[in-house]
């Protein structure tokens, strides 16, 4: 896999990443989607991007996620960026949902930090402070 620096922050990226929008969600075979994930960083793919939204169902993806970085990922957490963001009933959100969606997505994914959070609004207050 080829990396490249993120702008001038010393961090690098893959090439691809592996997005979980759909096919890791609780509608889905958990077994598949753990393979798929695997196989991902078995292959040099190291950043996952995730948001509260993903699954079906909202969230779930999250969830997912954060039961393969606890059983098979764990050691790897350092080797891992994991991005996600708000947007389910988020797209009008105050400080204080950003807040607890930021919350929400730690604790879905067992991450203690994540890598980048962002939020997806139409509010500019909420966008020019979080």
């Amino acid at each position: 896999m080829q990396y490249k620096y993120c702008g001038k922050s010393g961090v690098q990226l893959p090439l691809l990443s592996l997005g979980l929008w759909h096919n890791f969600g609780d509608v889905d075979d958990f077994d598949n989607a753990r393979r798929m994930i695997l196989h991902a960083f078995e292959k040099g793919i190291c950043h996952y991007d995730l948001a509260n939204n993903y699954g079906p169902s909202p969230g779930s993806a999250e969830r997912n996620f954060g039961r393969v970085l606890k059983s098979d990922l764990k050691a790897h957490r350092d080797e891992l960026f994991i991005s996600s963001k708000a947007g389910h009933d988020m797209w009008t959100a105050s400080m204080e949902q950003a807040a607890r969606g930021r919350t929400s997505s730690l604790h879905a994914t067992r991450a203690s930090s994540g890598a980048v959070w962002s939020i997806s609004t139409s509010s500019t207050a909420t966008a020019t402070t979080v």
